[in-house]
């Protein structure tokens, strides 16, 4: 498991932004940096093994470039020293995750988990999916997902996408779920969701897809291990089987969300 230093959190927060920050903001924060952490502990371990330092800008890093990014920005977005990869004519999801969520260490981890664990099949790619839209934005990223990949996949996939970020903040012991004790040591015990929050959790708890969500909370919570690769070539057959690919390729196929598609494609379009 990533473990998350109190101090060094805190830290990484631009100057200013812990006053401002709604407890959610914090949580998301949370989340996002030990994505980062992740990403940076393996990019460093590659680097040893290929005798190379590791791709991946860290978190010092960005603070040396001068004024961040808002907390809210997607990866793509982000300061970065290297050039995007062109991402085919018709591209595919494999495409995306090659080119553009690459290295994708905690959705890879989470799907794995849940692969390892004998979850049905689309529990495992929802789990593969619940975070890769934060390569584009990562306020609400729950509905920014779900509506992401809606057009192509089961609703009980973008269903559960959609409303496990809520279900975070919220214990089931049914499901062997407890609150993050890392929550509170980050943000002491007097954590209370903001009410949309709390809101779309009681209306997923009541509703006939609630496993959907909860199941991603389960794999997503303890996914986050820095000793484990794993490649998106291991989820090929299951992603031909739970994702609709468009012949056209995904940005181009006049669907409700290709402009989503598109903009990650293509991150340096002025307009």
């Amino acid at each position: 498991m990533v473990e998350v230093d109190r101090k060094t959190f805190l830290a990484s927060l631009p100057a200013g932004a812990l006053a401002v920050m709604s407890h959610e903001d914090k949580a998301e924060a949370l989340e996002h940096y030990m994505e980062d952490e992740l990403d940076d502990r393996i990019a460093a371990r590659r680097g040893e093994a290929d005798g190379e330092a590791g791709s991946i800008i860290t978190l010092d890093e960005l603070e040396q470039e001068g004024p961040r990014a808002p907390r809210g920005t997607g990866r793509l977005f982000q300061p970065t020293e290297d050039e995007f990869a062109p991402m085919p004519d018709a591209p595919t999801l494999l495409d995306f995750f090659r080119l553009r969520f690459a290295p994708a260490n905690h959705v890879l981890q989470s799907a794995t988990h849940a692969l390892t664990t004998g979850q049905p099949e689309r529990t495992i790619f929802a789990c593969l999916m619940h975070d890769v839209v934060l390569n584009l934005i990562k306020g609400d990223h729950g509905w920014w997902g779900a509506q992401l990949i809606e057009p192509y996949v089961d609703e009980r996939i973008s269903w559960g996408i959609r409303y496990h970020g809520p279900l975070r903040f919220y214990a089931d012991d049914e499901f062997g779920y407890e609150y993050p004790e890392m929550y509170n040591r980050i943000f002491g015990h007097d954590y209370v969701p903001e009410p949309y929050i709390k809101q779309a959790y009681e209306f997923a708890r009541g509703h006939r897809y609630y496993a959907e969500a909860r199941l991603i909370t389960v794999n997503d919570t303890y996914a986050f291990q820095d000793n484990m690769d794993v490649d998106i070539e291991v989820f090929t057959d299951i992603i031909g089987r739970q994702f609709k690919q468009p012949k056209e390729g995904l940005g181009y196929d006049n669907s409700p969300v290709a402009h989503m598609w598109r903009t990650m494609a293509n991150p340096n379009r002025p307009l």
